[in-house]
């Protein structure tokens, strides 16, 4: 049997600046000083309800809430995703037990701010990468993302039958909040996203008891272009965030899952752990209601939103490196799965093998 790659290793890398839900509702009452008292009431349940009780930045809260240009905050951005980055892959790698130059193909994950040369060119500097190392930057995916690299990481490796991935994904969308826009989609984005970055290393070792990735699957929505994403402006990133979002999740939810499980021979009830990207508190609750019945649960995924909030690309690499840190069994099956701009959703299949 050809051997599958593996889910190696996996490591989370955390900005400097941080504050509580707590501290961020008395910010956020100034910042809406003038406004409707309706709709600053509104904004700050959104906060108060969203399950996020801590976010980190790579801004501090001045710089988050100050009147800052597109080219400062994108400089920012850059600075802190750089750092991030090479920090998270140092991490993976020692954890990993392999060196920089072991590494084939380095995917590199961001929506949050611009960058050229893409933040792996400077990776390849700073941890002397071999000069063929192929490089793929993945961009404008959004939330979906996380699992876009592991999809991608799968490929080429499949592909070539050898060598090792790293998969780093960092984000700021802490970056992107817009000043003077009361808009509903900043401030709901604003109450349930921070900053982070995640890294996996996807290669092949036979001995090592690991997640396979045994099967990967891309699904898009017809004419939802406008569900999600962000429209650039003078100002830097304008939130679009749809509030039928979960609605249309739902009413695609098993087109997504159910062949896709039943070309690999499984059910929903095969499934012993559900890597799932926490995009909100109404996303979460559809899928638990969707899967509860069959006695699995989101525990890892609201943990992570709980602890970070949604750091887009980043944050089901965080659920990921929860269920490596636990005991789980040979042969059980994880489902991983994120959705984006697009509007897309991005599944893999895994096996601890």
């Amino acid at each position: 049997m050809t051997p599958l790659p593996k889910i190696l290793s996996t490591a989370t890398e955390l900005p400097p600046f941080t504050k509580s839900t707590d501290e961020i509702l008395e910010e956020m009452e100034q910042h809406l000083v003038g406004q409707d008292d309706r709709f600053r009431q509104k904004v700050l349940r959104i906060f108060k309800y969203s399950q996020v009780d801590r976010r980190y930045s790579i801004l501090p809260a001045d710089k988050v809430l100050g009147r800052l240009s597109f080219e400062q905050r994108n400089d920012l951005y850059c600075e802190g995703a750089k750092k991030l980055a090479e920090d998270v892959l140092r991490s993976a790698l020692q954890k990993g037990s392999v060196r920089p130059e072991d590494i084939d193909f380095i995917i590199t994950v961001s929506c949050t701010g611009f960058m050229i040369p893409s933040v792996d060119a400077y990776l390849v500097n700073r941890l002397r990468l071999r000069h063929d190392v192929v490089r793929l930057p993945v961009t404008e995916m959004g939330c979906a993302a996380g699992v876009s690299g592991i999809i991608y990481a799968n490929d080429f490796l499949r592909a070539r039958g050898r060598g090792l991935a790293a998969v780093i994904a960092v984000e700021s969308p802490m970056s992107t909040f817009q000043i003077g826009d009361f808009s509903m989609a900043n401030m709901v984005s604003a109450a349930i996203f921070g900053d982070g970055a995640a890294c996996a290393l996807v290669g092949f070792d036979a001995d090592r008891l690991a997640p396979a990735i045994v099967d990967t699957s891309m699904y898009h929505f017809y004419d939802e272009t406008e569900l999600m994403g962000f429209r650039l402006r003078n100002s830097g990133f304008e939130m679009v965030l749809d509030p039928d979002v979960p609605v249309r999740i739902r009413d695609e939810f098993e087109k997504i899952v159910h062949p896709f499980l039943e070309r690999n021979e499984l059910t929903a009830a095969d499934i012993d752990h559900l890597v799932f990207h926490p995009g909100g508190k109404k996303i979460i609750d559809m899928v638990e209601s969707l899967f509860g019945a069959l006695g699995k649960n989101l525990d890892e995924t609201k943990g992570v939103l709980r602890d970070f909030g949604n750091m887009s690309s980043a944050t089901v690499l965080y659920v990921l490196d929860r269920f490596l840190q636990k005991p789980i069994d040979r042969g059980d099956h994880g489902l991983m799965l994120s959705f984006g701009p697009g509007f897309s959703a991005q599944s893999a299949l895994l096996r601890w093998e």
